[in-house]
């Protein structure tokens, strides 16, 4: 009988946010790092998540990732995965990879995955949503870096996600985008969901990877940040608190609070439900950053 008890104490736990959401958008990064489990039990709970946001009249878009199984691809393919300051370099035989891994591997597997779970998803490649330029970032000693097709997200199509919406279908879309140039770019993943929900004015953005959320020590769990005002995170950046991976993540999670989503989540996929424990919870289990 405690156990139906705590059950129902959960539920009314969650009714505030249910009212509150009702309706809203929610862009959801789902992250390569985790969709790579051995463990179909994890591949499959976001996606269940992501059916339950469906019942409660949210409205989830994914944009995913899968920078594992590129790596693995071009490996097969004979091709050498590079890296400079963290970003693969992607050439002319690198991008079909990519494209095709992305596009038309991983994304309808997503999409097949919430359908089988009694959710409705379409699938879109990123070159038909995201338009890009070409990325160049700058190296150590201020010259621009050639990455090949590499793109920096820049415009989002819209109109084929609201129609899907207003069906109440998921958009899944994959990190790929469509150079000014008319050619396919590979484009991080972080930077496209966060343009995607600042294009769809989303209320929430939530990052799933397999880190448990920003930690003060990377090596130490208990050292999780719950809660982080958008004015903390430079002196972290500074500190080395926050580095590698995350400067993408969070500088996306900047851009998205500046342009007026309301709160980003950072969440460990690999935990049973933590998007919705984020979400749905007063204390929740990963980090929030707010404006």
């Amino acid at each position: 009988m405690q156990d139906l008890i705590s059950k129902a104490a959960t539920l009314l736990e969650a009714l505030p946010y249910l009212q509150k959401f009702s309706g809203a958008t929610f862009v959801i990064k789902y992250g390569g790092s985790f969709m790579d489990s051995p463990d179909p039990a994890v591949r499959q709970g976001v996606a269940r998540d992501i059916v339950f946001l469906e019942a409660v009249e949210i409205n989830p878009v994914v944009v995913h990732g899968g920078g594992k199984a590129i790596t693995r691809a071009m490996e097969k393919a004979g091709l050498k995965a590079q890296f400079v300051q963290g970003q693969r370099v992607t050439d002319e035989a690198t991008v079909a990879v990519v494209e095709q891994v992305l596009s038309r591997e991983i994304n309808p597997e997503v999409v097949n995955t919430i359908n089988h779970l009694g959710g409705v998803a379409q699938g879109f490649a990123g070159s038909d949503i995201f338009t890009c330029r070409k990325a160049q970032p700058l190296g150590p000693d201020g010259t621009p870096l050639d990455l090949g097709y590499v793109g920096e997200v820049i415009r989002v199509n819209t109109a084929p996600l609201l129609d899907c919406l207003s069906h109440g279908f998921t958009p899944v879309i994959s990190p790929t985008a469509r150079g000014e140039d008319g050619r396919i770019y590979n484009c991080n993943a972080d930077v496209a969901a966060a343009m995607a929900a600042i294009a769809l004015k989303a209320r929430r953005l939530v990052f799933m990877s397999d880190v448990p959320g920003l930690l003060r020590n990377p090596k130490e769990p208990s050292t999780l940040i719950r809660h982080l005002n958008r004015n903390e995170v430079l002196p972290l950046k500074k500190a080395g608190v926050i580095d590698a991976g995350m400067i993408p993540k969070v500088d996306s999670a900047l851009n998205a609070l500046g342009a007026g989503v309301e709160k980003v989540q950072f969440v460990d996929g690999r935990v049973p439900h933590s998007m919705l424990l984020e979400i749905f919870t007063d204390e929740g289990v990963g980090t929030e950053v707010v404006a």
